[in-house]
């Protein structure tokens, strides 16, 4: 999202997660801007019972947790590092500086999260339909058109069975079970358990 030099020219150090590991949790006040430089983010609320609901999953150069750099309220979801991960993170008040300094990343930041925003209609939309197949469909058609979570080489899905299940709020058995019959109907492809749309 913003330059790495950029960056640590305005005193943004890094930071190493692991697998696992909770970087901020929900309802807990802002202090950073983050950035993700290697390994993978999920970024979830937690429900009563245990399961995760994600709202994203967010890949190396991306940024996360921005809503309350913006709107000084409190984290809405927990970001939790998938696996050992390398971050950048700045002081609230210093990425506020940077933005009055650079306006165009001001603009960056508005179309970044327009675009989340049109994710979350998206999926509102479907999980208003009862049609698991209509979910993951739309899904995995959202996610191959803007290249988030899909091989750019070969179409492959990036994301486990679990985590579709998480992101549609379906049950795993049911995103398997759907998984196997859209490959039946031709929509999507398996090989050695990789799906490829």
């Amino acid at each position: 999202m913003i330059d790495i030099d950029t960056l640590l020219a305005w005193g943004a150090t890094y930071k190493k997660v692991n697998k696992e590991e909770i970087i901020f949790n929900e309802g807990v006040e802002c202090i950073f801007y983050y950035q993700l430089v290697s390994g993978s983010i999920r970024w979830v609320n937690i429900k009563e019972d245990g399961r995760e609901f994600i709202q994203a999953i967010i890949e190396p150069g991306e940024c996360f947790g921005e809503l309350p750099l913006f709107d000084s309220s409190l984290y809405a979801a927990n970001a939790i590092a998938n696996c050992d991960s390398v971050l950048l993170r700045l002081n609230k008040t210093t990425f506020r500086q940077l933005l009055r300094e650079y306006p165009d990343l001001h603009f960056s930041f508005s179309k970044l999260i327009s675009a989340r925003l049109r994710f979350k209609f998206l999926l509102l939309k479907e999980l208003a339909c009862n049609d698991p197949e209509q979910r993951i469909v739309a899904l995995l058609s959202y996610l191959k058109t803007n290249r988030k979570n899909i091989c750019h080489d070969c179409n492959r899905v990036n994301l486990t069975r679990q985590q579709i299940a998480n992101m549609t709020g379906l049950r795993v058995e049911t995103v398997i079970r759907t998984i196997k019959s859209l490959q039946q109907k031709g929509t999507l492809f398996i090989d050695k358990g990789k799906v490829y749309c």
